[in-house]
């Protein structure tokens, strides 16, 4: 039997955001419950500066076992509104 080293977690993808910073608030967030969190944008895209289109896209990705835990705290956030 192979050990859990030799395969590693499966990684599932929870959402797509256009912004480098939004990325980054979203992974912040995340991680301030415990939750790994890896982003991923098309290289070409951050290579060359895109900022709109498929290209620019950065997407959230998680461990499968975190996704139940990490998607309400996302769609929270995203859907939070400053007060003013």
């Amino acid at each position: 039997m192979a050990s859990s080293e030799e395969h590693p977690q499966e990684l599932l993808s929870i959402g797509t955001v256009n912004s480098q910073a939004v990325a980054e608030i979203i992974k912040s967030l995340l991680n301030a419950y415990g939750i790994d969190v890896w982003l991923s944008q098309e290289s070409a895209g951050s290579a060359i500066g895109l900022a709109m289109g498929p290209m620019a896209q950065i997407e959230i990705i998680v461990r499968a076992e975190q996704v139940e835990q990490a998607r309400p705290l996302l769609e929270d956030g995203l859907q939070a509104k400053p007060d003013n």
